[in-house]
């Protein structure tokens, strides 16, 4: 069997990447899911007696289930500081990023009915490959996000962040010419076609990280010091201001995603922000 974290990290590069090795796992009982129309989201409302003004939506790892995050604490964490903030889990499980729907997805099923119930910041949080999607959400459906927290997420196969290092960094790496090949791949993130999708929008993400636009959300970075996936990590913390980056002890698993959480939160992340809407007056 194996352990939860390596699990997990596994399991995301796995379902990143496109390929069939989502079915090694099969024998801890982790088949792969359908991605369903439309996405599952746990709707938890916050401290508020109607709707607050902030959203948190929180979107799981590869092979962490929605109430995950309730069963280790990140929404009893917003409680205990009295953030003014509704909650939604979303079920964005691997089914969805080998289809390539995840951005579309998560675009129809959580931020535009967010936006029509009238919340004033949308907030989200992934951890590992949902903080992948997090941040790909950020590249296609930015102007509707207030901030992204980006937890331990996965960031590409080691080919691509080998290249942007060898490159000196993401800004370099972004100034050279896109490769045909890459160019004609399609967006991953929108329409899955195996393998040469997943590493365009892969490519596609890091260009915008490396260069985002004016209006693009602000991301906060946290990740374990013994992460297997902190070369990725620290290639991004690079293009972050510091104060956007928290590194503590630990590997891929919920121990350090815990602590990074806390920690934003001691920091008054979403709290100066979080509030309650004006109660309707009775018709």
């Amino acid at each position: 069997m194996i352990a939860p974290g390596r699990r997990t990290l596994l399991a995301g590069l796995a379902a990143a990447a496109g390929t069939a090795g989502l079915g090694t796992l099969a024998g801890c009982g982790l088949l792969p899911r359908a991605a369903a129309v439309p996405m599952p989201v746990q709707r938890l409302p916050g401290p508020c007696a109607g709707r607050a003004d902030d959203l948190v939506v929180m979107l799981p790892g590869a092979y962490s289930r929605p109430a995950e995050f309730i069963d280790e604490g990140f929404v009893d964490a917003l409680r205990a500081r009295g953030v003014a903030a509704d909650v939604w889990i979303a079920d964005a499980h691997p089914g969805y990023f080998r289809n390539g729907s995840v951005v579309e997805r998560l675009r129809a099923d959580v931020i535009a009915p967010a936006r029509a119930l009238g919340y004033r910041r949308t907030w989200l949080v992934g951890i590992s490959l949902g903080g992948f999607g997090a941040l790909a959400c950020g590249l296609h459906q930015g102007r509707d996000l207030a901030g992204i927290v980006a937890l331990a997420p996965y960031l590409g196969r080691p080919a691509l962040l080998q290249a942007i290092s060898a490159a000196g960094g993401p800004t370099a790496w972004q100034r050279q010419p896109v490769p045909a090949a890459t160019a004609d791949a399609g967006d991953g993130a929108d329409a899955g076609d195996g393998a040469d999708a997943a590493a365009a929008a892969e490519a596609r993400l890091w260009r915008w990280l490396a260069a985002p636009p004016p209006d693009a959300p602000p991301v906060y970075l946290g990740y374990g010091r013994d992460d297997a996936l902190a070369p990725g990590h620290r290639l991004l913390a690079g293009l972050l201001p510091p104060d956007r980056v928290t590194v503590v002890p630990g590997g891929h698993d919920w121990p350090p995603w815990r602590a990074l959480w806390q920690g934003w939160l001691s920091r008054g992340l979403l709290a100066p922000a979080g509030a309650c809407a004006p109660a309707r007056a009775p018709a």
